[in-house]
């Protein structure tokens, strides 16, 4: 149901998308995962042409992947280092046949940006650095973790050829090389819209 509304383009509320998961998992949401509308928003402005393959950096229990794989054309890939986010991504893919979307399970820095077209980043990072909510007790967060994190990224993303698209929300802008401009911001300048263009 709430996968066949998104691809009729009906807003579904982030407590019915949220049904999907467990208690536990819904307890985190506010916090850790993309509300649907924002992730609508950012998965139409990433994928400006079909079979674009937009990495999720840091994609937690891929809510971000499942609103763009059902709402667009773009081909999902979500990147999460917790072996056990990952498992449940792809049971949930698999129970309600969701093809264009694909769950990996590693660190970002055995990723190369040279697969992907297109990038989202929802500061994946910063759980490093506020510890106040933790998604678990499995991965053991260190601040300096954030900075080299946020440079693998930054590092990639300058590799990545003109006219590269990427979305942040509620970034620091640590991992924004200098040849990305900002097109436009939203969400009162938490939710951002850039472009490579040098």
């Amino acid at each position: 149901m709430i996968f066949k509304a998104l691809r009729n383009d009906e807003d579904i509320d982030d407590s019915t998308f949220n049904m999907l998961y467990s208690t536990r998992i819904r307890r985190l949401s506010e916090r850790h995962w993309t509300p649907v509308a924002i992730a609508k928003i950012a998965a139409d402005y990433l994928v400006n042409k079909p079979n674009k393959k937009v990495l999720d950096i840091g994609a937690g229990v891929g809510k971000f992947c499942f609103v763009g794989a059902a709402s667009t054309k773009g081909i999902f890939y979500g990147v999460e280092q917790r072996a056990s986010l990952t498992k449940l991504s792809k049971k949930i893919a698999e129970k309600h046949h969701v093809e264009n979307v694909e769950f990996i399970h590693s660190n970002i820095t055995d990723i190369s940006f040279s697969d992907y077209d297109a990038f989202y980043f929802y500061n994946s990072f910063f759980e490093n650095i506020d510890t106040s909510c933790p998604i678990d007790k499995i991965i053991v967060p260190k601040s300096e973790l954030f900075l080299s994190y946020s440079n693998y990224v930054r590092d990639q993303l300058a590799k990545t050829p003109k006219y590269t698209r990427l979305v942040t929300f509620w970034s620091t802008w640590e991992e924004i090389p200098e040849s990305f401009d900002l097109e436009y911001s939203a969400c009162d300048g938490i939710l951002n819209f850039w472009r490579k263009m040098s």
